[in-house]
């Protein structure tokens, strides 16, 4: 067992912290608090070639893996969690179905851009009456001569105010057990019948776009469908095993913050004549923050590796995300605790950290969705 990182990995994590330290973190309090998706630090970031970093050289990336992937979303996430977020799901839910499952036509016309930072993608699951029931999907595809005419409505998309292209599903027929069977089919954003709005007033990640999806009489050529017909499904599933890794490791870099905050401010802070961080109480704290931390950075560097090696990975990548996610909440939590007063405060940070991670408690798979995947695959 080796737990090192490769030198191209740890060249990954250093340029990416450096590029999130100068650019992005002096921004993130009026990301925060404007509600502003930051697209002009996307544009560096494309530059850069984060955004395509898992993505082979051939298809505009950067040739990395997973787990330099996972190391970049836990730096940006430990700066900023909306820049996180969005970064998160331009890669693994934007870009990732297209090189998981495209034709190499699709990947040529529609990866290369999102991966060397041309372009952002968006994926539209989501919709009001399809959550955590993925599979009771509204939104319909029918077959017109040689194009897919698109009806329905999705909710809660990411990034798709500023995406040039949308992979959405719809049912684009009935089994014979009268079963939804869905597609993924790659939308355009500027298709006719395509209308996008982003009125969403949240509570936490203010600074990524949440958008809601009107698919009025939408037509794409047939030759749009996302691989194979009615095979959705399966798709979206796989899709979202690897986007729970990257959620995961944003969970993993808010909970980062929330210690090194924390412990900064314990040993400056003085009460009764001395630092706070001498007061067991305070301790006691710290040592089950960084312990959880440790704990959970090891399990999203697992999942992360299985999938690198090809291996399974799904009850892994749910381990990391229901407990790099909820452990970004309660490290938040005792941050703000740790701060007292000051820590209800905007310009101390650590109240965007727990606004910022409540989210990744549901999106991507809520918790409890994890522990059911968890106890699937116990057998229960």
């Amino acid at each position: 067992m080796n737990f090192e990182l490769t030198k191209e990995q740890e060249m990954v994590r250093k340029m990416v912290r450096d590029f999130a330290e100068k650019v992005i973190r002096p921004r993130a309090i009026e990301i925060d608090t404007k509600a502003q998706f930051p697209i002009d630090i996307f544009d560096q970031m494309g530059e850069l070639g984060i955004l395509g970093i898992p993505f082979p050289e051939e298809y505009g990336g950067s040739g990395g893996d997973t787990l330099s992937y996972a190391l970049a979303v836990e730096e940006i996430g430990r700066v900023c969690g909306s820049t996180g977020l969005s970064y998160a799901a331009a890669v693994s839910l934007g870009a990732s179905p297209l090189y998981y499952f495209g034709t190499d036509e699709q990947k040529d016309m529609y990866l290369k851009p999102l991966a060397n930072g041309e372009a952002l993608g968006s994926f539209g699951l989501t919709e009001p009456n399809a959550g955590s029931d993925s599979g009771g999907t509204k939104t319909t595809a029918i077959v017109d001569g040689d194009d897919y005419v698109i009806n329905g409505e999705k909710c809660f998309i990411t990034n798709a105010s500023f995406a040039k292209i949308i992979i959405v599903t719809a049912v684009t027929r009935k089994s014979d057990k009268g079963k939804n069977m869905i597609s993924s089919i790659i939308v355009p954003a500027d298709s006719n019948g395509v209308k996008i709005t982003s009125n969403y007033d949240k509570m936490g990640v203010r600074g990524s776009d949440t958008a809601e999806i009107l698919l009025d009489n939408v037509r794409v050529p047939r030759k749009n469908v996302l691989g194979e017909e009615h095979k959705g499904h399966k798709q979206f599933l796989y899709t979202l095993d690897g986007g729970r890794i990257s959620i995961a490791a944003l969970g993993l870099g808010i909970a980062q913050a929330s210690l090194e905050k924390a412990l900064a401010y314990a040993k400056e802070r003085k009460q009764f004549g001395r630092s706070i961080s001498s007061f067991q109480a305070i301790q006691f704290k710290l040592a089950d923050m960084a312990m959880e931390v440790e704990l959970a950075r090891n399990m999203v560097h697992k999942a992360a590796w299985l999938k690198d090696q090809g291996k399974p990975f799904g009850k892994e990548a749910a381990y990391a995300k229901l407990f790099a996610t909820e452990t970004a909440f309660r490290s938040a939590n005792q941050a703000i605790q740790i701060h007292g007063g000051y820590g209800y405060m905007r310009e101390y940070e650590v109240e965007r950290y727990l606004r910022d991670a409540k989210l990744l408690e549901i999106g991507e798979g809520t918790s409890e969705i994890q522990r059911l995947v968890i106890a699937r695959e116990l057998g229960c």
